[in-house]
């Protein structure tokens, strides 16, 4: 089992950037693929970012590539997501997931979560 906090949230205004961080517990943390969703108000939950398990692939959707970057450290049980040219359409609570398979880019996929973060975009 593998337990998850993220941490970095906040408000932000529009073109910045943020940091979010998420710290994973657990002994086998290197053998989950790790992901990061957000989900918005009245809104499903989506993916914005996945990596596999030595961090050598990710994906990201069109909504934020290009923009966000996701990065992790094995040896510190971190998962990273840096996000620049923030708009107020990034507005959401953003979790960190791990899940089973090499990467991971559906909800479905992902065992374990965090308890989320807010990010707030302001215009």
């Amino acid at each position: 089992q593998v337990q998850l906090v993220e941490s970095g949230g906040g408000l932000v205004q529009a073109g910045g950037s943020l940091r979010l961080s998420c710290a994973a517990s657990g002994r086998t943390f290197s053998v989950y693929a790790m992901g990061w969703f957000r989900q918005a108000p009245g809104k499903e939950r989506k993916i914005v970012a996945a990596i596999s398990r030595s961090g050598s692939s990710t994906y990201y959707p069109n909504s934020v590539k290009g923009r966000f970057t996701v990065s992790r450290d094995n040896a510190k049980k971190m998962v990273y997501l840096k996000m620049n040219s923030l708009k107020p359409e990034d507005t959401a609570v953003y979790y960190c997931a791990a899940g089973s398979p090499p990467i991971a880019t559906t909800e479905r996929q992902y065992d374990y979560w965090g308890q989320g973060t807010q990010v707030t975009v302001s215009s």
